[in-house]
């Protein structure tokens, strides 16, 4: 079982060099826009080769008009003005449509890049910062919008209208290519030369974008506890080093952009050089007439602008390796808990639960080690045990967040087999069996909104008994909204907020994980009879001594193995038992 600490770490920043295919990897997210790319392809193509007919027709017609005095024809003034509206247009077009498909793809991403976040989940996003989870989700993929609307067409189309124009220069005057050539595969080659570097430096804005982004959002969370311990003048001066870091990182790659851009420059002076002398030669050779000679030195000149071109843009997209790679890994993870190949019907009526010699670690000791438990339909059973006994754990692994590495979980029916939850298709898994953790996450919108989270269709008469069950229904009208995360509630009404809206999915198997440590007795002891009554098999994770005792069964975790199990009575009764030893740390 691969470990999910491991896992998290991996996942989060990575200041490593990413590897080469990063960008490759990302172009099959194209296929699904195949009739688009297609169109953003020619366009540019158009848009390349409109400007390299433009340049040679107007300098030919310069030229003739210069060395032979004829003024240009209505025919040659009708194709310029043509050519002028052509190249507008497809630039137009061009921009339109590469940043259409750009925005289409990002949109794909976004989700597919959240649907590898909660499929992985919780081991991928455990330990990794919300801040860090954004960055890759938004800004990550937003930084692949100009390797989408400004690299693939572009490259496409400078490879197009460059061998195009070189064999006409070919055909016409051989020097001409032979001066444009050797500087336009220095142009291709530039961009790899330092590729490696620039990757590096990518992959450094990256990563600094990234703690910015992480410690924002934990300053923003915890600005009531910054401002009432006075610590939020140290928070600012952390969040101007991270800033200084982003800069930093920034100035350094703008600094070897702008040395690229001189080398390029340089280059293009020394294709202007080296096409003037072949075409002079030319000329006084008499292999090439003098009115074509500004022609033919323009359209050699103009195929190496979309080289020049793609070169800058090829080695900006290089610095989006880090990004790609972030991008491709949250995209590409694992499922650490696969879908079924052919998933098992779960038959209606009550359900048990059944832990059979369950093992499990995250990468170091094991945290269950041949765990057997069985709940029966309709139960109600305490698990007990000291904190990092494997408690929660077993809760995750009913719910499905990993599987064990050995053992079995199951679902035990009234009638039937068990069923085991990797046989189970993850929808119907959810409606049968329902965890109220020891976070209660709320989400930004009416108390009504959260509390329909696992059932929108449920009818306002059941919301209203189930908000009266919890005691929400004292907390606030259901329009009333609860601020992101909850941040307008306490801890004990979030918890009723959370309970309520797991009992409104009307599960079959519940499982609290401390989750009414927030609750006044007398509620406890109120939901503890309601769930009872409904008939309902409930596993309760909880150091309450009351609760403890309300339990039909208790079973103690200890060193990740049942010790013992019975009753209150049976265990409290039982000199030297392990629930008694638990119980000494218990003060109510």
């Amino acid at each position: 079982m691969s470990s999910a600490t491991d896992t998290a770490t991996t996942a989060g920043t990575d200041t490593g060099v990413p590897g080469r295919g990063t960008l490759r990897a990302l172009l099959p997210a194209l296929a699904g826009h195949r009739a688009m790319t297609a169109r953003t392809c020619a366009a540019a193509v158009l848009e390349h080769g409109s400007l390299v007919a433009l340049v040679t027709l107007a300098a030919h017609t310069v030229g003739t008009a210069v060395i032979e005095g004829h003024t240009p024809s209505a025919g040659t003034a009708t194709a310029l003005v043509a050519l002028v509206l052509v190249r507008a247009l497809t630039t137009w077009r061009e921009m339109d449509l590469s940043h259409d498909l750009a925005y289409r793809v990002l949109a794909a991403l976004r989700v597919r890049v959240f649907d590898g976040l909660a499929r992985s989940a919780p081991a991928r996003v455990a330990g990794r910062r919300s801040g860090d989870l954004a960055a890759t989700a938004m800004a990550d993929v937003e930084a692949l919008e100009f390797f989408y609307a400004h690299t693939t067409a572009q490259l496409l189309a400078a490879a197009t209208v460059f061998t195009g124009g070189t064999a006409v220069l070919a055909t016409v005057e051989p020097w001409l290519a032979a001066a444009v050539l050797p500087v336009a595969a220095l142009l291709a080659a530039a961009p790899f030369a330092d590729a490696r570097g620039r990757a590096a430096r990518g992959g450094r804005i990256r990563t600094a974008v990234a703690r910015l982004s992480a410690d924002t959002v934990e300053t923003v969370d915890g600005l009531r506890e910054l401002l009432a311990f006075g610590a939020l003048a140290a928070r600012r001066r952390r969040l101007a080093r991270r800033g200084r870091e982003v800069g930093d990182a920034q100035r350094a790659e703008a600094v070897r952009e702008a040395v690229a851009a001189a080398v390029r420059d340089l280059l293009i002076v020394a294709a202007v050089l080296g096409v003037v002398a072949a075409a002079a030669q030319s000329v006084t050779s008499g292999r090439l007439h003098g009115a074509w000679a500004p022609a033919a030195m323009a359209l050699a000149l103009s195929v190496l602008g979309p080289v020049a071109e793609s070169a800058r843009a090829l080695s900006q997209a290089v610095t989006l390796r880090a990004a790609a790679s972030r991008v491709d890994a949250a995209v590409k993870a694992p499922a650490l808990a696969p879908p079924p190949a052919a998933p098992r019907p779960l038959p209606p009526g009550p359900l048990g639960v059944r832990l059979h010699r369950v093992r499990f670690d995250y990468g170091g000791g094991p945290v269950l080690d041949g765990v057997e438990l069985t709940v029966r339909a309709g139960q109600t059973l305490a698990l007990v045990g000291a904190s990092g006994a494997g408690k929660s754990t077993c809760a995750h692994l009913l719910a499905r967040f990993w599987d064990p590495s050995e053992g079995a979980v199951q679902l035990i029916p009234a009638d039937g087999d068990p069923v085991d939850v990797r046989d189970i298709g993850d929808a119907e898994l959810r409606r049968a069996v329902a965890l109220v953790g020891q976070e209660t996450p709320l989400f930004h919108g009416t108390l009504a909104e959260n509390l329909r989270l696992a059932a929108p269709d449920a009818d306002d008469d059941l919301l209203a008994a189930t908000a009266r069950l919890c005691g929400v229904d004292r907390i606030a009208p259901m329009d009333t909204l609860v601020g992101e995360r909850g941040s307008t509630l306490s801890g004990g009404q979030r918890a009723r907020i959370a309970l309520a809206r797991a009992l409104l999915a009307r599960p079959r198997v519940l499982v609290l994980d401390e989750s009414t440590a927030h609750l006044d007795n007398a509620s406890d002891a109120r939901i503890a009879a309601a769930l009872r009554e409904e008939g309902r098999t409930t596993i309760v994770i909880a150091h309450r001594r009351a609760t403890i005792r309300r339990a039909d069964r208790i079973a103690v975790l200890e060193a990740g193995r049942i010790t013992e199990e019975g009753t209150w009575e049976e265990l409290t009764g039982r000199p030297g038992s392990a629930l008694n030893r638990s119980l000494a740390h218990i003060t109510s």
